[in-house]
């Protein structure tokens, strides 16, 4: 009886575990791949780190009016791999970054890829694949 009841709790214990990486890991159908944006920015943070790297960023609109907004990236480990320096980006700095904007229309969203001010391309496989 004891075991039995044990592998019940294991099993619903997995349950729990499973559910978020599988929430995690999803297709990201939350951004919209077909219709990016670009924007000129203002880097305010930059997160170099797992499991996803984070760039928040500032722009203003034709009227002057200050937008955040927050983006995320493939893993640092992959980044890497791909050219890219964990102290490539700086607050402070001028990009041209091109986003997979959030179909909710929030402030968020997946980074394709991120022009320096030195004309430097820092370009990113995109988190939601293309359609």
């Amino acid at each position: 009886m004891m075991k039995n009841l044990l592998a019940v709790f294991a099993v619903i214990g997995s349950m729990f575990v499973s559910v978020p990486a599988i929430a995690h890991h999803g297709t990201n159908t939350e951004y919209d791949a077909a219709h990016p944006i670009v924007f000129n920015a203002t880097v305010t943070e930059f997160a170099f780190a797992n499991p996803h790297i984070q760039i928040y960023f500032d722009v203003k609109d034709d009227k002057g009016k200050v937008a955040h907004w927050a983006v995320e990236g493939p893993s640092p480990g992959r980044l890497v791999r791909m050219g890219w320096k964990r102290d490539e980006i700086k607050v402070g700095d001028q990009i041209t970054i091109t986003v997979e904007p959030a179909r909710s229309g929030a402030a968020v969203g997946a980074i394709r890829k991120v022009v320096l001010a030195s004309g430097k391309e820092l370009g990113v496989v995109p988190l939601v694949p293309q359609q």
